[in-house]
């Protein structure tokens, strides 16, 4: 959206993961079942924006949508490691005041992005990672799962696909699984990637932006990728936008994508579609890595930009409907 176009009061920006997604992978009820998921997030949001809520609020409560729906890579649905463990990562960041907070390698707790706020409201600290931040989780009251809890025998079978090829032992499932296709049937493996994330303008005028994933299937060795990266994957600030990221996140990573875009607008006087594409279309595609972003702006703007067959993405603004894309020829 140019600068020209801007001028909401308050906006929204969602996405689901990028990836390898094309017309004729999907059936109709899988199509169908990503739109309405992208949808009912979105309006969930605008809903609450329109009635005052700070921006926040709305991107806990959205991403803690996504985390319950075992159609996305992030909470319950989120990919395996090697170990066969589910370990989640999150971030969130206020645009206003700069605050942060992000979890990586969280097992127990059900909804991450909850407990990224935590850190940054509750905590002296930005980060915390693995057995750690489940024990702030506790001790903050968040609610805890059995590691069963996030499973869905997609992402399982997708693990042990990467486990034989790669001629590494299949480990156990994990204790205290609760339905082994919560899915029915309708998820769509968009690569051994994804993550979920929503940006948000709220009409006080503070744009802030939330990640949430399980990261990349059968990583090991405690791999982190960009999702709970203040700057990489996640970045938010009232004097530029907020970004959230999707893809490979080691790549997101070696250029600060979330970082690089806010400072594009704010140092160059960019467009936030400009900004966006400079860094999706032009210096992640020459490093060869892949995915995709979405953003916001203080002013209304709203963008997204990605150089893979596809991405679940949606968008609402004060005045403006529900639009939804999950193709690479759809607006």
């Amino acid at each position: 959206m140019s600068a020209a176009e801007a001028g909401p009061r308050w906006a929204i920006v969602v996405h689901g993961g990028a990836g390898v997604i094309e017309r004729q992978q999907l059936t109709a009820e899988q199509e169908r079942a990503y739109r309405d998921a992208m949808r009912k997030v979105t309006e969930h949001g605008a809903k609450l924006l329109s009635a005052g809520k700070p921006a926040l609020d709305v991107i806990e409560a959205t991403i803690g949508l996504m985390e319950d729906d075992p159609l996305f890579n992030a909470g319950r649905g989120a990919v395996f490691t090697a170990q066969g463990r589910n370990e989640l990562d999150a971030a969130i960041m206020d645009g206003e005041t700069l605050k942060a907070g992000a979890v990586a390698g969280v097992t127990r707790t059900r909804h991450p992005i909850s407990l990224a706020r935590r850190v940054m409201s509750a905590s002296p600290h930005v980060m915390l990672m693995s057995t750690g931040a489940d024990e702030f989780s506790r001790q903050q009251g968040l609610e805890q799962v059995e590691p069963g809890y996030f499973y869905t025998q997609r992402r399982w079978d997708a693990l042990i696909k990467y486990l034989e090829a790669n001629k590494l032992p299949v480990p156990a499932k994990p204790t205290g699984i609760q339905s082994e296709d919560p899915a029915k049937g309708l998820a769509h493996d968009e690569g051994k990637q994804g993550t979920v994330g929503v940006v948000v303008l709220d009409s006080s005028g503070n744009v802030a932006a939330g990640t949430s994933t399980g990261g990349t299937t059968g990583k090991r060795w405690g791999r982190v990728g960009d999702s709970p990266i203040i700057g990489a994957g996640t970045y938010a600030s009232n004097r530029s936008c907020a970004v959230s990221a999707t893809g490979t996140g080691e790549y997101f990573i070696r250029l600060s994508v979330a970082h690089e875009i806010c400072s594009l607008v704010r140092y160059r006087g960019m467009s936030l579609q400009a900004a966006a594409d400079e860094v999706i279309q032009k210096q992640l595609t020459q490093l060869k890595g892949d995915g995709g972003i979405i953003a916001v702006a203080p002013d209304g703007q709203m963008a997204w930009s990605f150089n893979t067959s596809g991405m679940y993405r949606a968008r609402a603004a004060e005045g403006q409907p529900v639009t939804v894309g999950i193709f690479k020829d759809e607006s």
